[in-house]
């Protein structure tokens, strides 16, 4: 008979601890409320300089956010094993595009200082004529719900399933995870892309090009892992107490730190497969 264990390994429930970061949440909190009020302010002042400044802000982090997201999806559609540690912070931030979807309406209210094809009259240039079954208001909306929903709702999805998943190990989250994945890539590529053509291409829509998706979803693969990377490394100095000198050098986390993390690694594992143990063999 095989000596392998006969039941599921319940995984140790993963608890944010509010208390650790409760100065820095109020001081984070309090930049915002003031640059949110001088957005307002300078709506008043100069609209055309903010409506530029908050689409590069929107932008910006979007890409970030949405960089986090495809690496969840990838994770998980090739049921990936190096990133079971770090997921939940891709996750995390991923599940910051539900916000960056309300910090969109701006860019709505403001569009007129941005798309200057909104304000020419059909008939008044011949190559924007041509091009006006795909650029015009009411199409141009219903993309940005389209692309911004998705990203909202399969983000959010993703992280609820995973969540579930870490209170009892239910092989089945995995499974749904895979299947949003599966589901995901795809629409990922297409709201990306387009949402680029749109959002960003659109402000001179005399000029186009094939590959302006693929430059930014570039863009967005690569900054967002550099902001996982600094973001675990800020993680973990604040949990194990480093000094600023712990980012120093190759050797800033500790060992005891890299063994938990294997530990952690070894307990997702363990649960996160849809194989059940075997019952019996050789």
């Amino acid at each position: 008979m095989s000596e392998r264990s006969q039941t599921v390994p319940v995984p140790e429930g993963e608890y944010f601890e509010s208390s650790r970061f409760t100065g820095l949440s109020f001081l984070l909190g309090l930049i915002a409320a003031v640059a949110l009020a001088l957005c307002v302010l300078g709506a008043f002042v100069n609209p055309h300089q903010l409506s530029y400044s908050w689409l590069f802000a929107f932008a910006f982090f979007f890409t970030l956010c949405a960089g986090c997201f495809f690496w969840t999806i990838v994770h998980h559609a090739t049921d990936a094993e190096w990133s079971v540690v770090v997921r939940r912070q891709l996750e995390n931030i991923a599940a910051l595009l539900v916000v960056l979807a309300l910090l969109f309406v701006p860019i709505l209210l403001l569009r007129h200082h941005l798309y200057s094809w909104m304000d020419i009259p059909p008939g008044a240039e011949a190559s924007l004529d041509s091009k006006r079954a795909y650029l015009n208001w009411s199409f141009f909306l219903l993309r940005a719900v389209l692309f911004l929903g998705f990203f909202a709702f399969a983000s959010l999805a993703l992280r609820r399933l995973s969540v579930r998943q870490d209170q009892d190990g239910n092989p089945r989250f995995t499974i749904g995870m895979r299947k949003v994945a599966f589901i995901s890539l795809p629409m990922f590529a297409l709201c990306l892309t387009f949402g680029a053509f749109d959002w960003l291409m659109s402000l001179n829509y005399h000029w186009f090009s094939t590959m302006f998706g693929v430059y930014i979803f570039a863009g967005a693969a690569g900054s967002s892992m550099s902001l996982l990377v600094l973001v675990i490394t800020a993680l973990t100095s604040w949990v194990n107490g480093c000094s600023p000198s712990a980012f120093s050098g190759p050797t800033s986390v500790s060992a005891n730190t890299c063994s938990s993390g294997m530990r952690i690694c070894q307990r997702r594992r363990n649960f996160s497969s849809p194989e059940t143990p075997s019952l019996g063999g050789p």
